[in-house]
């Protein structure tokens, strides 16, 4: 199958059979869902929707995070991977974001990663999620199930991947194709047993052709043995 091919069959699937996929980070405005995702770093969207209620009841806008102490806003996310560090970034963002954009997030890439605690990846979550830009974040999830597919093809870094499904994935389809692919990794697609046997993407998916050529080579030497 030609990469053009793969790219069609994946995309094709997905878009008839999950026209509506989603975030499952909990928010209600673009600073609610750039705290989130802050906090999502190396941690569950579970333990994040579980910490973000209060945080937001305490810190409804920038305005109030901003001018808070570490120490609070650490009290508040303390459950969460890495509180200390986070909660600088998180009252460092807030800063910003009162000074230099008026309290409002955003919307370009370059100008979000000014932002502390904000790399690409989040940048381009902000972006597509809120806005609707043709920006892809590519997380682990999303690295690892483009790889196995092989919708990548050798990507060293999350950038690299991005930069090569982004030639193949129409422009309307981008963001969409962001959720798609992070659902199918954290559901399906898992990174140490992944469900192959429940997965509808095997016929384009490079990783199930290679493994059930090696089980179809073991069972034949056993066979001759």
């Amino acid at each position: 199958m030609r990469i053009k091919e793969r790219f069609d069959f994946v995309i094709n699937y997905f878009a008839t059979h999950q026209p509506v996929a989603e975030t499952e980070l909990h928010y209600r405005n673009p600073y609610q869902l750039l705290v989130a995702v802050i906090l999502s770093a190396q941690c569950t969207d579970k333990r994040v929707n579980q910490i973000t209620p209060a945080f937001f009841e305490r810190f409804p806008g920038p305005e109030s995070l901003a001018v808070a102490s570490q120490d609070e806003v650490s009290s508040y996310i303390k459950s969460c991977t890495y509180p200390n560090s986070k909660s600088r970034n998180l009252i460092g963002m807030a800063a910003k974001l009162s000074s230099d954009f008026d309290g409002k997030v955003p919307d370009e890439v370059g100008q979000l990663m000014t932002l502390p605690g904000v790399g690409r990846k989040t940048a381009n979550v902000i972006a597509s999620v809120v806005y609707n830009k043709p920006a892809l974040a590519v997380d682990t999830h999303v690295f690892r199930v483009a790889g196995r597919i092989g919708l990548t093809t050798g990507a060293k870094t999350p950038l690299d991947a991005e930069r090569q499904l982004l030639k193949y994935i129409p422009g309307h389809q981008v963001a969409i194709a962001h959720h798609w692919l992070i659902l199918h990794g954290r559901y399906i697609c898992r990174a140490r047993k992944p469900d192959c046997p429940s997965c509808p993407l095997t016929p384009a998916c490079k990783y199930y052709q290679r493994e059930r050529k090696k089980g179809d080579s073991q069972a034949a030497n056993k066979s001759a043995g």
